[in-house]
């Protein structure tokens, strides 16, 4: 699809500057964007790439429209600012890029359903899905080839489970939850007794239930529960490879970057946030609000608000202060040195003098 930049204008309700009639072909990132691109600027970092930049047009932040125009007084390029640049990008991208029409297919006589299972109205369920008995599916669901849904999972309205992603039995989905390939729900919890020598499985028996509006990445794994629930909060978007383990108890909003780690019975509040790769402990609760930077390894609570980065993880403050020092060693093990040659010298001259004192 193609537009201009008075069409863009129009569209976001916002003043345009340059030449408007400028068509308009694609949407891409700063340095990314060519002639006939729209790209857009919502911090410092990328107003100074604008200067290496071939876009046709750009989306400018409300706040930093007085520093563009010192910069950009004199740009070829089309401008237009908004209150919040990257959303209005989004908007425009998407009409750009329109999302692909998806076939109405039906229930696929390909797919294995047993009899006992209960499936709403409107669904779309694609060859090679395997329905367990007791199932229940509400309407409006779309499920892609190679899914396997075990017995007596209950699934809610407006899901959509992609290609190969297995549940367990028990599972519960709830509404508008958007499931991608390959993730696994409800499967056995690491967990065994060590006894006479051996290791001896301990039996997982309870389930995994995700609240409503839960995006789950490809390659993640939720383990369920070994008595109650391996819980997942409302609204919470976890990424791609994200392992969290049984009886896990997540609150609602948090967002979980790829490879993030949890133990066993971790607990979090709303909104919580983890870069990639942070590892947490069993048993630890992280307050409403916490961030933990990429790599943490956090092994006690968290209080609320707290950002903690490191490992093991410490407030944000003190682990920059602890980096800092660390950079610093090797100049303070020169120092020392040099101190140690100083007052060897220091005490090769006292000996001398003592000697000369005791011979006078």
């Amino acid at each position: 699809m193609s537009t201009t930049v008075e069409w863009i204008a129009q569209a976001l309700g916002c003043p345009a500057r340059g030449n408007q009639r400028l068509e308009i072909h694609g949407a891409e990132s700063v340095l990314k964007a060519g002639p006939h691109d729209i790209t857009f600027v919502g911090d410092e970092l990328n107003l100074k790439r604008l200067q290496s930049s071939n876009a046709g047009a750009v989306i400018v932040e409300k706040r930093l429209d007085e520093s563009f125009q010192k910069i950009y007084d004199e740009a070829t390029f089309a401008s237009l600012t908004v209150v919040d640049a990257q959303a209005a990008f989004i908007q425009i991208i998407q009409k750009l890029r329109p999302p692909r029409s998806l076939p109405k297919i039906g229930i696929s006589s390909e797919a294995e359903i047993s009899d006992e299972a209960k499936i709403g109205e409107n669904c779309d369920i694609y060859p090679q899905v395997t329905i367990r008995p007791g199932v229940q599916i509400g309407k409006n669901c779309r499920i892609y080839p190679g899914v396997y849904i075990g017995d007596d999972c209950i699934i809610g309205d407006d899901v959509t489970i992609h290609a190969n992603a297995v549940l367990y039995p028990d599972v519960k989905i709830a509404n508008r939850v958007l499931i991608h390939a390959t993730a696994v729900l409800g499967c056995d919890g690491f967990g065994y007794r060590f006894e006479n020598g051996r290791y001896l499985k301990i039996p997982h028996l309870g389930s995994v239930q995700i609240e409503e509006d839960v995006e789950i990445g490809a390659g993640t794994t939720i383990d369920r529960g070994m008595i109650g629930a391996t819980v997942i909060g409302e609204g919470s978007k976890v990424d791609n490879q994200v392992m969290i383990a049984h009886n896990c108890e997540i609150g609602k909003h948090n967002a979980f970057a790829s490879q993030v780690g949890f133990a066993g019975s971790i607990t979090t509040g709303d909104y919580v946030r983890c870069a990639g790769q942070v590892g947490i402990a069993d048993h630890v609760h992280i307050g409403d609000q916490a961030t933990l930077g990429a790599r943490a390894g956090v092994h006690r609570d968290i209080p609320s608000g707290e950002i903690h980065i490191g490992t093991p993880a410490a407030p944000e403050k003190e682990q920059r202060k602890i980096v800092m020092s660390i950079r610093k060693v090797p100049e303070m093990r020169k120092q020392i040195r040099d101190l140690e040659k100083h007052i060897q010298t220091l005490n090769q001259r006292f000996e001398e003098l003592k000697n000369e004192s005791s011979a006078a």
